[in-house]
This record gives structure tokens, sequence and C-alpha cells, in this order.
């Protein structure tokens, strides 16, 4: 038998010429035959909405915006609600989902990598085996028992000629990045919400206290209708009258310690940790206040809020995933080497003559397959469509926040100026009835309506100073959360 080393050197020239001109006519045939698979009339649609035409502020600023920071609670000068946030963004479950999320969308990058790399793989065997008397193998091999030992390294590339593994990687990328922009949403909207529910808790609380305090205040004017009536000044009429304010504002005083108990639990969900921990937490207003808003707001500053950022990275990576997709319809190179030993029976294995070696490149094209190439172009490239729709969804919706807000912070202003009006007439209003009432010179109705006044009068100030921070942390919420996107 011949062996290669052998052969006249033209020959081995010949020989070794072959493979490379078979791969060169399976290239050129493939290449003609790519004309088969039509991609013809597919490719995404939707349109990015200009954000000038949804009212937003083209204009940049002067000076680079940073309102509101990374920490904006901080600003609010609580420390209390400052450990509560530092402590949810630490331990909450939320957070460590989103977490989890990125981890998995970034071992897709490494998985999409690895494609655009050649994989080596190492096999040892050995198979004791009998060989059969009636199948190819000559005597005396045949009807014996030997082993059958291997010992191989082989390689596999795929060359991506037409940027299939290349787009996976994109895609995989911008998915990681939108998951990175998904934990910081997940970041800004859990702090906002122990935010709101903190002052929605302090609310509440000053709204007990004021309750607590017109209790007293009732059971004082309790005491003097019957004192008049005592006296013969009144009848039994406005002593019961007396008597019915005092339990009413005991059950508005339950009523409000219930929601008080019911927002602490609220509260340590958010920040999960046990309600006992916050049963004391009793938060106040006075005090509370943020930062003021910037006077201009430009839309670069929108382009920070997290959702905003990834929803654009879900459209970079579905417009990848359109790539994928066109690449199918091109030829798919693969290169296969292998090297090792092969003999049988173990003593031969590392004998020089146990050589073997091998070189096997490989294309494929599609050439019929019944149309789904263009179904699954047709698919990716609607998800293109139905990203950038999710993205202007998302930039008119963070445009109405910021709108609203703006719009509930000059409308709240402009009903504080006016209640801290109408509080200070009501409390007049309301010494000057129980002046009259206590000389005799007015009704016990008079001072009923009087306190009522007064205490509508208090609550709305309450009210309207809750809501003047809730619009403010709106407004941070609006705007992203401080949230700066590295790239």
């Amino acid at each position: 038998m011949n062996r290669p080393d052998s052969i006249a050197p033209t020959a081995r020239r010949a020989v070794a010429a072959r493979p490379r001109r078979t791969t060169a006519l399976a290239l050129a045939t493939a290449l003609a035959l790519a004309a088969c698979a039509d991609m013809q009339g597919i490719a995404p649609k939707a349109a990015f909405t200009d954000p000038a035409a949804l009212g937003a502020n083209s204009a940049a600023a002067a000076t680079p915006i940073t309102w509101p920071g990374d920490h904006w609670w901080r600003a609010i000068g609580d420390p209390a609600l400052d450990r509560l946030i530092d402590t949810a963004l630490s331990d909450s479950p939320s957070l460590r989902i989103a977490s989890a999320r990125l981890d998995q969308a970034r071992a897709g990058i490494e998985t999409a990598r690895a494609a655009l790399l050649p994989r080596v793989d190492g096999q040892a065997s050995v198979t004791q085996q009998r060989f059969s008397d009636n199948y190819i193998y000559p005597a005396p091999l045949a009807g014996s028992v030997d082993a059958d030992a291997l010992l191989r390294v082989g390689g596999q590339w795929e060359l991506d000629l037409f940027g299939r593994n290349r787009a996976a990687l994109a895609a995989a990328l911008g998915q990681a990045r939108a998951a990175e922009a998904d934990v910081a949403a997940a970041r800004w909207i859990l702090s906002t919400q122990i935010a709101t529910s903190y002052v929605e808790l302090a609310r509440d609380i000053e709204l007990r206290d004021i309750l607590v305090a017109t209790q007293a205040q009732r059971e004082h004017i309790r005491q003097i209708v019957s004192e008049r009536v005592a006296a013969g000044l009144d009848t039994r009429v406005e002593l019961r009258q007396a008597e019915t304010t005092v339990p009413q504002t005991g059950q508005d005083i339950a009523a409000t310690e219930e929601r008080i108990e019911l927002g602490r639990h609220t509260l340590a969900a958010l920040a999960g940790v046990a309600p006992q921990r916050l049963a004391e937490l009793a938060p106040r207003l006075a005090g509370q206040q943020l930062l003021p808003p910037p006077a201009v707001i430009p839309a670069d500053l929108l382009g920070r809020r997290a959702d905003v950022v990834g929803a654009r990275r879900r459209v970079e990576a579905a417009l990848a995933g359109v790539d994928v997709a066109r690449a199918a319809f091109y030829p798919n190179v693969n290169l296969s080497v292998f090297a090792g030993l092969h003999a049988l029976g173990l003593g031969d294995l590392l004998d020089s003559g146990s050589r073997e070696w091998g070189v096997a490149p490989a294309i494929s094209l599609p050439i019929f397959e019944g149309g789904r190439l263009r179904a699954q172009l047709t698919a990716r490239s609607a998800a293109a469509d139905e990203a950038v729709e999710s993205y202007n969804l998302v930039l008119t919706l963070a445009i109405r926040d910021v709108a609203n807000a703006l719009t509930s912070g000059r409308a709240i202003d402009r009903q504080a100026e006016q209640q801290r009006a109408a509080q200070a007439a009501a409390e007049s209003a309301y010494a000057l009835a129980e002046q009259r009432y206590r000389a005799g010179l007015g009704s016990f109705l008079t001072v009923l309506s009087a306190e009522s006044s007064v205490l509508a009068a208090r609550r709305a100030g309450t009210e309207l100073r809750a809501r003047a921070l809730e619009n403010q942390i709106g407004l941070v919420r609006a705007l992203g959360g401080g949230y700066s996107p590295q790239s």
C-alpha cells in the first residue's frame, strides 16, 4: 500500500488544490443560488416620534442639568427616610429580580460572543469489542476481541461571512443594556414609591393630630355648654349637639389610625422588612422639602429617564434581530478540522502510524424552505416596529408626566396661598364665635359652624403640603429619578 509521503510532489499539489477548488466552487454556487431566497419588501416601517412634536423643549441647557441627583431623596432632609430607602435598595426582592434578569442578559452576551470564536473539543475513548466474522473486517481481525482506541482534538469555526453572529451579539448587547436600564428603573420606581408612601404616612399622622386637637376642643366646648345648661342659659338640645361631636371625632381618629398602621405596613413591604420594625415610625411634614426643579426642562433631560433609555436599547436589539433574520438568507460557511491518534489496540495508539487528521469545509444555503425565512424576517421586522412604537409610547407618557407635574405644582402653589388666607379667616371667626357664645351673644350653631370651617381649613392645609411634596416626588419620577445612562 502506498503511504501518503510516497505520493509524487506534483500529485500531492493536485490533491491539495482539489479541496480549495471544491470550496471555491461550492461558495460560488451558493452565492448564485442566494437569489432563490427572496427577502424583498420586508423591512421595519415604524418611525421615531420627534420629542418636539409632543411639546418637549428641544433647546439644550446652557449648562448640564443634574436635577434630580442620583440620591435625590436626601434633599428631603429626613434621615429616617434616607435609612428606609437605603435599606430597600439593598434588600428589596423587586431589585433582586431585576438584577437576576440583568445577569441572564449578560450571560446572553457571552453566549453570542462565543459563536464568533472557534470551538475546540477533545475526545478520548477506548472501546473493547469483538469484531464480526461476517462484516468488513478481514482476518485475523474478524472474530477477534480488541480495543478501538481514539485520542483526538477537533475544532469548528463558523466564518460568519454575512454577519449573522455579529448581529446576534449586537442584539444581546442591546438586551443587556435594556436590562441595566430596567435595574435603574426598578430603583427609581422603588425609591419614589417609598418617598410617596412616607409623605402619605406623615400626612395621616398630621391629620390624626388635628383630629385629636379638635376632639379636645370639642370636649372643651361640651363642658362650656354643660355649664350654661346648669346656669339655665342653654337647653339640653345644645348639650346633646355638643356631646354628639365628641364621639364623631373619635370615630374619625380611629379611621385615621387604621390608615397610619396600613401605611407603615406598606412601607415595610416596599423596604423588604418586617412590619414590627416600623411600628414606631412617625414622620412629619414639617421640614420636608425638595430642591426646586430647573426652570427649563430640555428634552435631553427626559432622555435620562430609565424606562426611556431601556425602550431605546430594546429598539437597538430588535433592529439587530432583523439583521440576524436577513443573514439567514445567505450561505453559512463552517470549517471543521481534527487531528489525533486512532488505533486498534492500546499498544499501537502512540505509534506514529496511528496519526490521523482531517479538514472539512462546509457550506449550507437554504434553497427551498417553504417561506420559513420570509416569515422569520417578517416577525423580526414586526418586533422592531413594536419596539419603536413602545419607545414612542414611553416617550409620550414621560412628556405627559412632566407636564402634569409642572401644571399641578403651579396649581398647588396657588391653592396653598388661598388656603392660608382661608385658614386665617376661619381661625379668627371661630375665636370670635366662641367669645360671643361665652358672653351669651351668639348661638351654639354658630360655634359649630365656625369650628367645622377651622377643621376643614386645617385638613386642607395638611393635604396641600402633602400634595406639594408628592408632586415634587412625581416630577422626580417623571424625570427618571436621577438615572444617568453610561452610553
